[in-house]
Parts: structure tokens; sequence; C-alpha cells
């Protein structure tokens, strides 16, 4: 099959000071298109030595979404989270991964797990510090940085790569409201829910290419609940409790599994939020605590005075 023509990245400036390159192709997987991130950079690392690295990963339903997007929720921010986390002394490499219309489960975690090759194959050329990388996801991309980060809990063969390399080093997950356990979504879904987690069209069967009651074993294959072990990495779980397209038990289901394995969790239940933190006032709370959760796991870091930029403290 022709490969596609690989894609030419762009450098900018953003006018926050972010040095932004634009399109870097992180992977191409036999038959597809090649997958892309763009990676911001801090203007300047006082201490001069590597930065750690925020991993991003957008959400929409595995069928929709763009590296570009942070969230609906900070769309109207005047200074966008990416250029906050730079600010704040970190990298972010915010990357597209295969959608679930082009390849079906576990296509999407490969993916992931090709980015954080990639962070750790380019960090000595890019000052990126590969032993300092924090997962962060927003609903479909909260359950793919879970993943990720439990796959110290499951050694498994590669499928999509003949050399596999050494992964960057993840120190903490950040899942905003993603899906934890694929088989007890529908349960624990709200009465106003929106969406049917189990039905013939969700996106949940898309994502693994059979409705989940029908396909058991793989709904576990896709879940983070099936993987998690004492040795994952301290997560942070935010769910809103109004949440109608996936319900907040799911992040109470895994913070529940993540305890009595004995690793670190915080659990953050925002009261009458839906999803995309639709219904709160102000996401900068939220937003504050997912930073300064990155900035303690990823700890020395250069930027702690402040330690956050004043632009999101919170009040």
């Amino acid at each position: 099959m022709a490969r596609h023509a690989t894609p030419v990245p762009t450098e900018e400036v953003t006018p926050a000071g972010t040095r932004l390159l634009r399109g870097v192709e992180y992977a191409t997987p036999d038959g597809f298109r090649p997958l892309l991130l763009d990676l911001h950079l801090p203007a300047a690392h006082p201490a001069g030595g590597p930065v750690p690295v925020v991993v991003f990963l957008h959400g929409g339903g595995w069928r929709t979404g763009s590296r570009a997007r942070f969230g609906s929720a900070f769309e109207a921010w005047e200074v966008s989270p990416f250029d906050l986390l730079a600010a704040a002394g970190f990298a972010v490499a915010s990357i597209d991964y295969r959608l679930s219309a082009e390849a079906v489960f576990p296509a999407q975690l490969h993916d992931g797990k090709a980015a954080l090759r990639w962070v750790r194959e380019h960090a000595e050329e890019l000052g990126l510090d590969a032993e300092r990388v924090v997962l962060w996801g927003e609903s479909a991309g909260g359950h793919l940085a879970a993943l990720l980060g439990l796959t110290v809990c499951r050694p498994e063969p590669e499928t999509d790569h003949v050399v596999a390399g050494p992964y960057a080093g993840v120190v903490g997950v950040v899942d905003w409201y993603g899906p934890a356990d694929l088989r007890t979504m529908q349960s624990q879904s709200r009465p106003d829910a929106v969406t049917v987690p189990d039905a013939a069209d969700s996106r949940e069967a898309q994502l693994i290419g059979a409705p989940v009651p029908e396909a058991p074993r793989l709904a576990a294959e896709a879940s983070p609940v099936t993987y998690v072990c004492s040795a994952a990495p301290p997560f942070l779980l935010a769910h809103g409790t109004a949440d109608r397209f996936v319900p907040s038990a799911q992040s109470e289901q895994l913070a529940q599994a993540l305890r009595a394995s004995g690793s670190e969790v915080t659990l953050r239940l925002i009261d009458s939020a839906d999803h995309l933190w639709a219904g709160l006032p102000d996401p900068r709370t939220v937003f504050d605590e997912a930073l300064d959760f990155a900035l303690r796991v990823c700890a020395p870091i250069a930027v702690r005075t402040p330690r956050r930029p004043a632009a999101v403290r919170a009040f």
C-alpha cells in the first residue's frame, strides 16, 4: 500500500511566548495516515536542563477530536492551557491518534505508546526529560491516558512495531471524566443520560468493534480497571457528578480499584458539572488542581516560585 505523504512540520512562537512545533509526525502505522503531534515548548528554562513533559490526549468519544483542542471549556481562555503549561515549565506533546472509524482498539493504545517512544527518542535533541512524563486526557483521552499509565501493569507484545524502543517514564496520570470500565457504564448511567453505552451503535461499540454485551472480553481489554496494580503511577481523577455521557461512578470505580491495589489516587467529584465541565462556572479550579498535581509528581522542577502562573491561580 502506498505511504501517505510525509507532512512538513511548522515552527512558530505563540503570543504567550511558547515555541510551537506544529504537525510533527511521531508514527505511521502500516496502511494508515501519519500520526501527528503538536509540541509546545517553554520559551526558556531557567535551569537550562531538560523539561518535564505533559502528553495530552484529546476527547471526542474515540471518533472525533483534534490535538489542537484542550476541551471546549477552555476555548475562550485568552491564554490557552497549552501556553499555561509551558509557562509552568512543561513541554506539552498534544497527539492525534487513530479514531474508531479508522481502526478499532487497541490501535489507539498502540498510538499512545508510540508517542511515549517518540518522546524518549527525541528527548535529547529537544531538551525533554523522558523520565518525567505526565499523561493528561479528557473523556476518551482520559480513558486512553489511564490505559497508558497502567501499561506498567501489563507486559504485552507489540503488534505495530517490529522493533519497539523503550517508553518514556510516566510519573502521573490526569484523567478527566474518562470511561474506566466499558462493562459497567450502562448500569451506572444517570436517568437523564444522553448515550446508551450498550447499544450496537454506541461510541464504545465503535471503539471495540462490537456491542459491549456481546464482547465482554474485548470490553474488559479496553477497560483501565482491568489492569490496575500496585506499580501504577499516581492518578488524579476528576469528574462531574452530573455527567450525562460518562457516569461519575466510572471514576469512583477506578479510584476504588487503585486504592485497593495500594496505588496513590486522588478523586475529585465536581458537584453539578456535566461532561466537558459544562455547568461549571469557571474551570480554572480543576485546571489548577491538575497543574499542581503535575508539578508535584514531576518534582524537582526548575519553575517552582510561583508554583503556577498567576493567570490561573485558584480562588
